[in-house]
């Protein structure tokens, strides 16, 4: 039986690097936000959906979608992200699951997903166990406008639009602490890895 392992965490909090890691330990990982930009792709119904509600303002010259702009225009304004979600949402959620379904059929033990919205989106009701990347509030303000050149403010602002990472915490099986260097993460991570090769 395939077990599914939501992967979650707050803005900037580093789930991104245990993504990586757990990739290069030999799990399989589906990341909604490759998977975001596969439906996206030019000539996709997604993005002519997208010009359609937004604009074309938001095609890149190379004729790809340009997320920064299309992120900015929406940031802003909760009726424009709940359009772009009802868009994109059940478009992501299909590929996602057909991704899971490919896995099983392979025989897969363990598939990651690694979903940045995962119980915004409702992700965690069909996963085994969650998993979520956690730093301090000081750690992930700090950690994103250095990633992003995102003023004080600007940052803030992004990290109050998500579920508290505090409540993501408390909804997790298994806490990956990031707030000190990569090889204190790496030891969680291969720990983690280890349960669940141990548990199969």
């Amino acid at each position: 039986m395939t077990r599914i392992i939501g992967l979650t965490g707050g803005i900037a909090s580093g789930k991104s690097t245990v993504s990586n890691l757990l990739r290069q330990a030999g799990l399989p990982i589906i990341d909604a936000d490759q998977v975001a930009r596969q439906v996206q792709r030019p000539g996709s119904p997604a993005l002519d959906k997208l010009v359609a509600a937004f604009g074309h303002e938001i095609i890149a010259p190379d004729g790809h979608l340009d997320r920064q702009r299309l992120g900015q225009q929406v940031f802003a304004d909760p009726a424009a992200r709940q359009e772009l979600d009802r868009i994109m949402q059940p478009l992501i959620r299909d590929a996602i699951w057909q991704a899971v379904e490919n896995f099983k059929k392979q025989g897969v033990a363990n598939v990651i997903l690694d979903v940045p919205l995962l119980f915004e989106a409702g992700y965690d009701d069909d996963c085994d166990l969650v998993v979520v990347v956690r730093v301090s509030p000081a750690t992930e303000l700090q950690r994103l406008m250095a990633r992003n050149g995102y003023s004080k403010t600007a940052a803030q602002a992004r990290i109050a639009a998500q579920l508290p990472l505090s409540t993501k915490v408390a909804k997790a099986d298994v806490v990956i602490d990031n707030n000190g260097g990569l090889e204190q993460t790496r030891r969680q991570v291969a720990q983690l890895v280890e349960d669940l090769q141990g548990t199969q």
